[in-house]
């Protein structure tokens, strides 16, 4: 693998005014928040995540990657603009390493940009890099996925981590499963093995929703966040987002009796299992919760009852 640091470029004058030295090893330093395009981002999940973060709190540049060395151009390519006669604007692909201040004052780090096409190893191993150089406490990714699940019942989220203190209050919904690979994948895979807190959060986004921006998916996901990593990340202007779209889902839901017969099917299948396993709310946290075991049993159970109609 070639030298991670000859993909990125680092203000050093911005670190000095941000983390100063940095955090030495052995000490709790800044979270760093991750949410990169590219991958599956069901509701925009991710993406809003980081808008509003970018919007409602302060922030400055510490690190940018040297994309051209990380893009296939000709497989995603970049978006110009024509005006009349010349072309006015072009949307330059990034990946950049943000310092964020919280609404408490608090530091924290933001990943965020464009998917590179090449070159993951070297990526993972520049992020390595800074995470070691600023003493990053924990790692954090956020995105969205499309699930057969209705926008008229709380959102459900998979949480998933290095090790699994750090998501023993949360419910797996999945056993083994294979799928295709992210860099926030490899990311959290790789700061595993080196010794690193690393975590993520996917939240299930209904499927017929998956193609718009879903704020309510952001909002769950930077509310995990929170509860994680002690941030307070300012959502009352993202609620309010998040309330606006679900009335104009209602909306359009009620113009279409076929859509309305889609919502009404799911709502019966998540009421059926949630149901079946004691909780009203699949992100409830009720106790006593039940096992991995029992849980996968009952789900087994519940599928094949489906089937069987």
């Amino acid at each position: 693998m070639l030298d991670p640091q000859g993909i990125y470029e680092v203000d050093e004058a911005a670190v000095a005014r941000t983390l100063g030295e940095g955090s030495p090893a052995g000490t709790d330093g800044p979270v760093l928040v991750h949410a990169v395009k590219g991958f599956v981002d069901a509701g925009a999940a991710g993406e809003l995540a980081v808008a509003h973060t970018r919007s409602e709190l302060t922030w400055e540049r510490l690190a940018t990657f040297d994309m051209d060395q990380l893009l296939d151009y000709r497989s995603k390519r970049a978006t110009f603009t024509f005006d009349t006669d010349r072309w006015a604007d072009y949307e330059e692909p990034y990946l950049v390493l943000d310092h964020v201040t919280d609404g408490e004052g608090t530091g924290f780090l933001l990943l965020h940009g464009v998917e590179p096409d090449l070159q993951w190893e070297r990526v993972v191993g520049a992020v390595r890099q800074l995470v070691e150089r600023f003493g990053v406490s924990l790692t954090v990714g956020l995105h969205g996925i499309p699930m057969g699940v209705p926008h008229t019942r709380p959102l459900s989220l998979t949480a998933h981590a290095t090790r699994s203190g750090l998501v023993d209050d949360y419910t797996s919904w999945f056993g083994s499963v294979k799928v295709p690979g992210s860099l926030a994948a490899l990311l959290e895979y790789r700061l595993g093995q080196a010794g690193h807190d690393a975590l993520g959060f996917t939240v299930h986004v209904p499927h017929y929703l998956a193609q718009s921006q879903y704020p309510p998916a952001a909002v769950v996901g930077l509310r995990h966040v929170e509860r994680a990593t002690g941030l307070d990340l300012h959502l009352s202007a993202l609620d309010a987002a998040a309330t606006d779209a679900t009335l104009e889902v209602e909306k359009q839901v009620q113009e279409s009796s076929e859509v309305a017969a889609v919502v009404k099917a799911l709502e019966e299948q998540y009421d059926a299992f949630a149901r079946s396993v004691g909780r009203t709310n699949l992100l409830a946290e009720t106790a006593p919760l039940p096992t991995a075991d029992e849980l996968g049993a009952e789900f087994e159970r519940f599928l094949a009852q489906q089937n069987g109609d």
